[in-house]
């Protein structure tokens, strides 16, 4: 089967997309930012792109196109949920981004309650200022086992090699959305948010509180928060007030490249957030 010209250019469709989203939120964050920045882009974005420029490299070198590989097989082989009921494309496309959507908002989940899991995506949340670049801060063996559980879905599910497409660009693009530190209208933050994560649904996430970390686990839709019993409206301090990241990891020497890569090896104190909700942070 000839693969679909738009996954034919995978790689340059998923950079150009990347570059024009970075580029708008970047410029929204300076025109109308939510929060003070406790520490200048300076110090901390060249830290959080060069992680990103690693994750990259790894997947280049490690597992080239991985999820569009895995439905591209799957469509010639026939395997998965959708492929098995010969579901339409105007049907598979649609409910493979949705039930990708769901995986990974179960995959958050795990990364949150199993401590070695927990390990990998603390560097993610260990950001001090809550910011675009926040969304692409991720340390590269989570970035490795994601692809895997990806993989997995994407096979299990059916997914058409299009649908995995569309769920990466919109993964990326929600991403750096929902990780901008960018004011919304409360009316229009209110109604957004029936639809999409908005940044300050996903700012509560991203709380020094394990309490409000552990809700608001979703990426591209908000249902699956309400559906499971995850979803907090809003931080108790309020967005101004709220302190960002993991207790464990507060000073500007945290925020290096080098301590980013090794934080995961590092024994710190404290719990894995989804198994301390409600209870008093160790220190």
């Amino acid at each position: 089967m000839t693969p679909h010209p738009a996954v034919a250019s995978e790689p340059l469709l998923r950079l150009a997309f990347f570059l024009g989203i970075f580029a708008a939120m970047a410029l929204w964050e300076a025109l109308a930012p939510r929060r003070k920045r406790r520490f200048p882009r300076k110090s901390r974005w060249a830290a959080n792109l060069a992680l990103l420029a690693i994750d990259v490299a790894a997947l280049r070198v490690l597992a080239p196109g991985a999820a569009i590989a895995v439905a591209l097989a799957g469509e010639a082989h026939g395997w998965g949920l959708l492929h098995g009921i010969g579901a339409p494309a105007w049907i598979a496309i649609p409910a493979a981004v949705a039930l990708l959507d769901l995986a990974i908002y179960f995959q958050h989940v795990m990364f949150h309650a199993v401590p070695t899991l927990w390990r990998l995506h603390r560097v993610h949340h260990a950001d001090l200022d809550f910011d675009v670049t926040t969304g692409t801060r991720f340390h590269p063996v989570e970035i490795l086992i994601s692809t895997g559980v990806k993989c997995a879905a994407v096979a299990a599910i059916g997914a058409p090699a299009l649908a995995v497409l569309a769920f990466e660009v919109l993964l990326n693009a929600t991403a750096m959305f929902n990780h901008g530190n960018v004011r919304i209208p409360p009316g229009i933050d209110r109604w957004l948010r029936r639809f999409v994560v908005t940044p300050d649904m996903h700012r509560v996430h991203h709380s020094v509180d394990y309490a409000e970390s552990s809700s608001n686990f979703g990426f591209n839709a908000p249902w699956w928060d309400r559906l499971f019993g995850t979803y907090r409206a809003q931080p108790a301090a309020g967005h101004e007030a709220m302190a960002i990241g993991v207790d464990a990891f507060r000073s500007e020497e945290d925020l290096r490249l080098d301590r980013l890569l090794i934080q995961p090896f590092l024994d710190t104190p404290g719990g894995y957030p989804i198994n301390r909700r409600g209870a008093a942070v160790e220190r």
